[in-house]
């Protein structure tokens, strides 16, 4: 494990920009930036779109580890280039920050209040790629609905047993089992959820380091003691479908809590907009994540 990337992980001032919007998302996020379905025919042309589009978003003058300790790929960003380096070697070389890789597939049918993940058949190769591409940890989520404590316990020990295999690869894995925003019963889902990470954060090797990546909880600091547990490298917030304001509002209420959004920090942006007003628009949006996270 590269140790320079782990201290700033570990103790760095900033958040995570989580880039990873895979098959299912693109098509929203190309829309949300002003490129329509009709610019676009295959799924190769809207893999090399937003490819374009995190391009712009990496290389801006905007974008820098003054405020971003790392970044959250998808597989296909991770082995496209920026300039003559592969998208991780940019980020390092060039930025000085930390490249995440998603490997999750997706999520199965709903089945207990809670969408587990599909399996994920080609873990060890992507993992041996992360590792040739000076990647430094990996990003999965799952969803949960319902206070269903049967659901929750198979999430969590999902998440795990995942993680197990992704720091056996000297990787750090961000388990990321997010509660849904929309959720009737959201206060007691995460209580539920913090009851099982710490049962299995009990039987846990310490010298395995793992992340959270959290929907922001109804109870300010819920997951603030999880860092008494020496494995827990950084535990980060997603923006969970709240608009920018109301994630980083709610985010500056959790100590110690980083932000690690996804649509709140690209949702300003826009294909048609000149340099300029791109690198302002998204400096802006990122001091106030930043502030948000500190």
């Amino acid at each position: 494990m590269n140790e320079k990337m782990l201290e700033i992980m570990k103790n760095g001032k900033g958040f995570i920009a989580a880039l990873d919007q895979s098959g299912g998302s693109s098509s929203k996020t190309l829309a949300a930036y002003g490129i329509n379905q009709t610019e676009y025919s295959t799924e190769e042309e809207m893999f090399n779109l937003i490819h374009e589009m995190r391009k712009r978003v990496f290389t801006s003058k905007s974008f820098t580890k003054e405020h971003i300790l790392g970044a959250i790929l998808f597989e296909k960003t991770m082995l496209s280039k920026i300039g003559d380096e592969y998208t991780a070697n940019y980020l390092w070389n060039e930025k000085g920050i930390v490249s995440f890789l998603k490997v999750d597939k997706g999520l199965q049918e709903e089945q207990n209040g809670v969408k587990l993940m599909k399996d994920i058949p080609n873990l060890e190769e992507e993992l041996q790629e992360a590792n040739d591409s000076n990647v430094f940890g990996t990003k999965m989520r799952s969803v949960i609905y319902e206070p269903n404590r049967e659901g929750i316990k198979a999430i969590v020990k999902q998440q795990f047993e995942v993680a197990k295999i992704i720091c056996e690869h000297d990787l750090v894995p961000i388990i990321e089992p997010e509660v849904d925003i929309n959720a009737p019963e959201k206060e007691l889902c995460e209580e539920i959820l913090k009851e099982q990470i710490i049962n299995q954060l009990n039987n846990w090797d310490n010298n395995l380091k793992i992340m959270f990546k959290f929907t922001i909880p109804s109870k300010e600091n819920l997951y603030l003691d999880l860092y008494n547990y020496d494995c827990v490298v950084r535990i980060v917030a997603l923006s969970g479908g709240y608009d920018i304001d109301t994630a980083c509002e709610k985010l500056a209420k959790n100590d110690r809590m980083i932000a690690s959004f996804s649509r709140a920090l690209l949702q300003d942006l826009n294909v048609n907009q000149s340099q300029d007003e791109f690198d302002k628009i998204l400096n802006d949006v990122i001091v106030k994540i930043y502030n948000a996270s500190i």
